[in-house]
């Protein structure tokens, strides 16, 4: 069912609010006064791809950071601050970088045309598919070379993850923290691991050698 009427989200709202409390009267109490998310997600901005509920998590489970792409470059003051608070405040113990298949940062950066301001930050997008470009380019055709870029950008936005001065300093000082690189499937609902998993600085080589393959074929 399509929504197309702001005043339609507010009704949904309320009995969205009360159906939570009608569920669990200190539901919204418990929400107030604590956040402790053990995971950051770092995702696209795609309005079919929320973390929380591809991942089957309630509100409170999950602190987001979302753009075009699923880019963390590391200019970026909006995306570090985040990372900032989630790893040094909030103390989460995984951070998640989770592409997707079908995503339109990822297609735009492929086809060649001139999409606009959109270009000045899909170029980290093309900066990734040109350092894998004998891969991309062994590919059939457009479709295949898109599923295989957005496994390609999860993992190089991980390791962009794992080299900034937030992540490098949380492990200095023996702060348990892995940083990971997912891909969600709009048209299955699946979310593949992509393995990579960094734990440390000393995880950082062996993981650029790890296999880019999913865990899961993509299928449709």
């Amino acid at each position: 069912m399509r929504v197309a009427d702001p005043a339609e989200l507010l009704r949904r709202n309320r009995e969205w609010a009360a159906r939570e409390l009608a569920q669990d009267v200190r539901f919204f109490e418990r929400l107030k006064n604590q956040q402790t998310p053990r995971f950051l997600w770092i995702g696209c901005s795609d309005s079919r791809v929320p973390a929380n509920v591809i991942a089957g998590l309630e509100p409170g489970q999950v602190f987001v950071h979302r753009n075009i792409a699923n880019v963390l470059p590391h200019t970026d003051l909006n995306a570090l601050t985040v990372l900032e608070y989630a790893v040094s405040v909030l103390k989460v113990e995984h951070i998640i970088v989770c592409g997707h298949y079908d995503c339109g940062g990822v297609a735009a950066a492929l086809d060649g045309r001139t999409h606009g301001l959109v270009d000045n930050w899909l170029r980290h997008v093309k900066d990734v598919a040109a350092k894998h470009a004998d891969a991309l380019d062994a590919l059939p055709d457009d479709a295949a070379r898109s599923v295989r870029l957005a496994e390609f950008n999860a993992i190089e936005q991980a390791k962009n993850v794992c080299h900034t001065s937030i992540v490098q300093e949380a492990w200095a000082r023996g702060q348990e923290l892995t940083v990971r690189a997912w891909v969600y499937g709009v048209g299955d609902g699946r979310l593949r691991d992509l393995r990579f998993n960094v734990n440390g600085p000393g995880d950082m080589l062996p993981a650029y050698r790890l296999s880019l393959e999913p865990d899961e074929p993509v299928t449709g």
